[in-house]
C-alpha cells in the first residue's frame, strides 16, 4: 500500500497561511507576468472561476465579487513543500517527492496499522504544523492512490482520506461508476475522447477493459494504467528523482525588450538558475541552447524567432563560462528592430561530474571551483541574487510582472512577519 498526499489549493493555501485577511475570501493566484489563474481557493471555485483564466478578461468579475489576485511566490512555495515534505519523513522512510504539492509515502509494511487513521494523523500533524490543508489517498498502486485522492477532496463523507481497502470490490465498483473517466491520472482530453467513442466513458468501465486489447489501440502507457486500476503495480516508488537529461531555464519578459544589454541581463539570470539546478545534482553540461523571440500573439508587430546550440569545449558547471558561451550565442540571433517578448536556454549533454575522465573536465579550474561553492553556500544561507555575476545586471528592467506578490515570510530575514 501507499499513500498519495496532496495539498489543497496548494499556492492559494500558502497565501492564505500568512494573510487572516484573505480568510474566507475568494483567491486566485496568477502565473508569471499575472497572466492567468494557476490556483483557486475553494471559494474562488465556488465563483466559477476557471483554471487558467485569464486574468485580464476577468479583473471587472474579480473586482465585483472581492476576488484577491496574488502574482506567484515560488520562493514561498517551495520553502511550503519542504515543510510538508519534511512532516511526511516522520511517517515512512520512503518518500517519492512527485511534484510541488504532491507526494507518494510508501506504507509497505504498514498493513498492522490502521491506515486510514495513519493518514488522518499525517493530515492532522500538516495542519497544526504547517498549517496546510492536505487530502490521502491510500491504494495498491499510484494510479489508484491518485484517484483515491481525488474522490477524498471531492466527496466530504471520507473527511479528506480515503483508503480503499476499507470498501469492498462492490463499493470499489460502485464509486468508480461514478467518476468520470478522465479523471484517471494520464488520461487527457484527447485520449479521453477516443474512449468515450468506444464506450469507455467511467473509471470503471476502463478498469474493467482487456489490458491487451487497450495496449493494441492506445499503446503500452494506456496497458499500464488499466493494469494499475486493476491493482498490478507497473509503477513503482522512486525514492530520489532521476538527473534531469536537460535542464531549460526561460520566461516571458514583464515588458517588450529591444535592447540586447537588457536580453543580456535575462539571459545571464537565466543560464544562472540552469547552473544552479545543474550542480545540485552534481552533474556538468556539455552544450547549451539558446532561443530568442518575439510575442507569437501580437500579429501587429513584425515577427522574429530564432536559436542556436552549442557545444562546449568541455563538459563544465561553472555559471560564468557558460554565461560567457550563452552571450556569444544571443549576439548571433539578435537583430535590431524587433520588439523581443522571451528568450532562454537549455543545458544538455548532461552527465554526472563524480568518475568523469580528466580530459573531459579540465582538472586546472580548482579556484573556479572552490569560488563558485563560496558563491552557492552564500546564496543558500543569505538568498538567491546575493552574490551573482555583474552580466546579470543590478536593476533590471525586464523582469516579469508581479503587481501583487506576497513578502517572503519564510525565505528573507527582513521579511518575516513582525507580531506586535
Amino acid at each position: 500500500m501507499l499513500a498519495l498526499v496532496d495539498c489543497n489549493n496548494f499556492y492559494a493555501s500558502c497565501e492564505k497561511l500568512f494573510n487572516p485577511a484573505f480568510k474566507d475570501k475568494p483567491l486566485i493566484v496568477l502565473s508569471n507576468n499575472d497572466g492567468c489563474a494557476v490556483s483557486r481557493s475553494a471559494e474562488a471555485k465556488a465563483l466559477g472561476i476557471k483554471m487558467a483564466g485569464a486574468w485580464h478578461k476577468m479583473r471587472d468579475f474579480a473586482r465585483q465579487h472581492g476576488v484577491i489576485a496574488c502574482s506567484s511566490n515560488y520562493p514561498l512555495y517551495a520553502n511550503m513543500s519542504d515543510r510538508v515534505v519534511n512532516v511526511l519523513r516522520d511517517y515512512s522512510p520512503s518518500i517519492e517527492v512527485y511534484s510541488i504539492d504532491e507526494s507518494f509515502v510508501d506504507l509497505h509494511g504498514f498493513t498492522h496499522l490502521n491506515l486510514t487513521d495513519y493518514g488522518q494523523h499525517m493530515r492532522q500533524r500538516i495542519a497544526r504544523w504547517v498549517g496546510l490543508p492536505v487530502c490521502v489517498g491510500i491504494a495498491p498502486t499510484k494510479t489508484l492512490a491518485k484517484l483515491s485522492n481525488h474522490i477524498a477532496k471531492k466527496q466530504m463523507q471520507y473527511n479528506g482520506v480515503l483508503n480503499l481497502a476499507d470498501h469492498s470490490p462492490a463499493e470499489i465498483e460502485r464509486i468508480f461508476r461514478n467518476i468520470e473517466v478522465g479523471e484517471v491520472w494520464g488520461v487527457g482530453r484527447c485520449l479521453r475522447e477516443k474512449l468515450q467513442i468506444i464506450g469507455i466513458s467511467t473509471v470503471a468501465a476502463l478498469r474493467s477493459s482487456d489490458p491487451t486489447a487497450i495496449r493494441r489501440r492506445f499503446g503500452v502507457v494506456l496497458e499500464r494504467t488499466v493494469r494499475e486500476l486493476q491493482g498490478m503495480v507497473c509503477m513503482t516508488l522512486e525514492d530520489a528523482p532521476a538527473d534531469k537529461q536537460q535542464i531549460i531555464s526561460s520566461r516571458s519578459f514583464g515588458r517588450p525588450v529591444t535592447e540586447l544589454s537588457d536580453i543580456n541581463e535575462a539571459l545571464a539570470s537565466y543560464i544562472t538558475l540552469a547552473c544552479e539546478k545543474l550542480r545540485q545534482q552534481q552533474t556538468v553540461a556539455g552544450s547549451i541552447a539558446i532561443w530568442l523571440e518575439t510575442n507569437p500573439f501580437n500579429p501587429k508587430a513584425a515577427q522574429y524567432s530564432r536559436s542556436i546550440t552549442i557545444p562546449l569545449p568541455a563538459y563544465s558547471d561553472d555559471t560564468r563560462q557558460l554565461i560567457r558561451v550563452g552571450l556569444w550565442g544571443l549576439m548571433q540571433l539578435y537583430r535590431e528592430g524587433f520588439e523581443y517578448k522571451k528568450c532562454g536556454c537549455m543545458l544538455g549533454t548532461i552527465t554526472p561530474k563524480l568518475g568523469l575522465d580528466d580530459t573531459l573536465v579540465p582538472s586546472n579550474n580548482t579556484q573556479n571551483e572552490r569560488t563558485i561553492a563560496i558563491m552557492d553556500r552564500i546564496n543558500r544561507k543569505y538568498g538567491r541574487g546575493t552574490l551573482k555575476s555583474a552580466a546579470e545586471g543590478s536593476n533590471p528592467t525586464w523582469r516579469m510582472r508581479r503587481g501583487n506578490v506576497s513578502p517572503a515570510y519564510t525565505t528573507k530575514w527582513e521579511e518575516l512577519m513582525v507580531v506586535k
